[in-house]
């Protein structure tokens, strides 16, 4: 078998046509594929229910395909806008991260249709590197929230509580 290695830009008849971040396994050449590709403000507005309000991630991933099994890894790098826990305002968080899986193409045949949304396994990676806290540097924070909160601070803990 020969290895084959694509740009994103170059022929790509294995992704599917309504989203090029799918990847068709069936369909794919045995060998090593890379893909480049961002997730941007417009994708992250598309998710329901996600905590990242916009951002600008530009995401590779190597796809080692042979005979048996698969190898991929993704790198995700950019910036995302989230809500500060503090002050509510948008702020944004550095993202730099990858992560590899591997699996059996017996295991891609319980894909839907034998496809791997690369564009949902980057947003996974994204998602996982957010700390469970975030909020801005002292300082940094809206100043009239900082005003609003510190009226509401106790100054000695309350000992019935």
């Amino acid at each position: 078998m020969s290895k084959k290695s694509s740009t994103f830009a170059a022929d790509f008849a294995p992704m599917s046509e309504q989203n090029h971040y799918i990847v068709d396994l069936k369909r794919l050449p045995i060998g090593t594929h890379l893909f480049d590709f961002q997730l941007d403000s417009d994708f992250f507005a598309s998710l329901e229910k996600s905590e990242i309000l916009s951002g600008e991630v530009a995401a590779k991933a190597v796809l080692n395909l042979r005979e048996e099994d698969y190898q991929l890894n993704i790198a995700v790098q950019g910036t995302v806008f989230v809500v500060c826990d503090r002050c509510l305002d948008p702020m944004p968080l550095d993202i730099d991260a990858n992560d590899e899986m591997s699996a059996s193409l017996n295991d891609a045949a319980e894909l839907p249709n034998g496809e791997i949304d690369l564009s949902w396994l980057a947003y996974e990676i994204v998602s996982i590197n957010i700390p469970i806290v975030h909020s801005h540097h002292p300082g940094e924070c809206n100043k009239q929230m900082e005003l609003l909160l510190q009226d509401h601070l106790c100054a000695e803990p309350d000992p019935e509580n």
